[in-house]
């Protein structure tokens, strides 16, 4: 149990006096600011009833039992996102909730669905990626996967595909008229967006200058950010409308998602005596790490390495509209939660590897930033290494541009935007577990860092309601839904405004039951887990 972000006393789920006055700006004596920035600042909403204790197992059972009738349990599978985005939180749910309280009825629940999540794994189903592969992970298609369009010809054979760079591409189609000769012209349209491109007098003839999949890259981005590839038939594609569709493809973020809360499970089984001492539970946790590891293999490939540390980066030609290039830190990072729980598991020397490898990447591309005297530490959506981050041109080829699919991007500055608070609560966590089982990052850096969620994260809205803005450096607009908050849990252990603040989130709304999300189940879960999870230690165990 010593995975406590947080170490309370018997009454810890109440705020103290100060934690309420810190909450409100206000000192005891004159009503007077304490200085505490956003989490403090003008919170001008008193202390309201809500209808649920949110730190309860029995709060947490009415939401869990809620969430189980939406339809994104574990038997659905991850084509469409829901085993990433929706089961991955129910599962680290039940983690928490073992934590919190330390009740093996959460881990029966995590194996219940694991061993069903486990079916839907490719090589399980039958089902292949666009390489055709069968793996044991888990492919995803629309919204998330490039569009392919595939033309064909007057005699049935594709002769030319088109593809495009944005998302929800199952929404788009190409409709191809003739004109004179062997001339044609395309009209890729896309409702999702509302946007159309026109292509206008093409040929299938390398020769010339009206050479479709020349006239398409030149015109590249246009609206809808298509690509041409001629398969080399030499025929005009024939007239009529022809839907897009996303192509199945193993995001590696999706597969961290996932298989996260199976490897901690694992870990915590291999390092808890009485856990270990149960066939049944050492069992499950032999079978659980190595579907995690062989989830994670699945993506050896997409490895690399420099002297600044390790990362996770698309190859060229995958279908993903940024192949070619080093994947968002939020991405590489929820496969490096995976690999930082099973070199915890297991001593592995390669996971060992390249767990310090990701830890000392992620901590080299942060920043140190001032908060109005406060350090924090703040990072980008790409990484400073990736070709996104720097922006770049078409080079005339698509043999030597960075990427097939997005051959340029962000060409003036390239996108420097700072991370969002969301995709940002996977780094923190990432940084927390590092710092918990020695890897890299320190005491100081974890202050640092509890310090980014209180002075520029957490805010008050306009109605007095705890909230967050959306940028992690402090900038952009308060959140209509902020719940997600509580994902930063674990950085309580150094900050316990974190702790009250996401507490405030929920308690400010009085959040009912709901079949809508995972993530509102995990909130519920990650406060338990603030609130109750007993052992001072904020390390696990270190690594070596």
């Amino acid at each position: 149990m010593d995975d406590a972000p947080y170490a309370p006393n018997p009454s810890s789920s109440v705020p103290t006096r100060r934690g309420f006055l810190r909450a409100a700006g206000l000192t005891a004596a004159g009503g007077l600011t304490l200085g505490l920035g956003p989490v403090a600042a003008g919170r001008a909403a008193a202390a309201r009833a809500a209808t649920f204790d949110y730190t309860s197992r029995q709060t947490f059972d009415e939401f869990d039992a809620a969430y189980l009738q939406s339809g994104f349990g574990p038997d659905n599978n991850n084509e469409a996102g829901g085993l990433a985005w929706q089961q991955s939180y129910v599962l680290d749910s039940y983690v928490k909730m073992y934590l919190a309280h330390g009740d093996t009825y959460y881990l029966d629940k995590l194996i219940d669905h694991v061993d069903t999540v486990l079916t839907h794994r490719d090589s399980e189903r039958g089902v292949a990626d666009y390489r055709g592969l069968s793996l044991p992970a888990w492919r995803t298609m629309h919204p998330y996967t490039l569009g392919v369009c595939a033309l064909k010809d007057q005699n049935g054979t594709t002769t030319l595909e088109i593809r495009s760079g944005r998302n929800n591409t199952d929404d788009a189609h190409v409709t191809v008229t003739h004109g004179d000769g062997d001339t044609f012209s395309l009209v890729v349209r896309h409702e999702t967006f509302d946007f159309t491109d026109t292509f206008d007098n093409l040929t299938m003839d390398p020769a010339s200058p009206d050479y479709a999949v020349r006239r398409i890259y030149d015109a590249y981005p246009g609206s809808i950010l298509c690509t041409a590839f001629d398969q080399n038939v030499g025929t005009r594609p024939a007239a009529g409308t022809t839907s897009m569709f996303a192509q199945p493809f193993i995001f590696g973020v999706h597969t961290g998602m996932i298989t996260y809360p199976m490897a901690s499970f694992a870990r915590i089984v291999n390092t808890t005596p009485s856990l270990a001492a149960s066939p049944y539970y050492q069992g499950k946790a032999d079978e659980y790490l190595d579907a995690a590891m062989n989830a994670v293999a699945v993506h050896d490939h997409e490895w690399r390495e420099t002297s600044n540390g390790g990362y996770y980066s698309w190859e060229k030609g995958a279908y993903t509209a940024f192949d070619g290039q080093a994947k968002p830190l939020n991405q590489t990072l929820a496969l490096g939660r995976t690999v930082l729980e099973i070199a915890a598991a297991t001593g592995d020397p390669t996971y060992v590897h390249r767990a310090t490898a990701l830890a000392t990447m992620f901590r080299n591309d942060m920043l140190d930033h001032d908060a109005d005297g406060t350090p924090t530490l703040i990072w980008y959506y790409f990484p400073t290494y990736s070709a996104a981050w720097e922006g770049y041109t078409k080079t005339g080829s698509p043999e030597t541009d960075v990427s097939i699919h997005k051959p340029q991007y962000a060409t003036a500055n390239g996108y420097k935007n700072f991370e969002d608070y969301s995709h940002g609560a996977i780094g923190a966590d990432f940084a927390v577990l590092a710092a918990r089982l020695g890897f890299g990052f320190t005491q100081r850096d974890m202050q640092q860092l509890a310090a980014t969620f209180t002075e520029n994260v957490a805010t008050t809205d306009a109605d007095g309601l705890a909230n967050v803005v959306y940028v992690i450096n402090g900038t952009g607009a308060t959140r209509s839904s902020p719940l997600g908050a509580a994902r930063w849990m674990a950085l309580s252990g150094w900050d316990r405004d974190v702790f009250h603040h996401c507490l405030a989130i929920y308690t400010d709304r009085d959040i009912e039951p709901t079949p809508v999300s995972g993530t509102r189940l995990f909130g519920v879960a990650q406060l338990n887990w603030g609130a109750h999870a007993r052992g001072a230690r904020r390390r696990i165990r270190r690594v070596t």
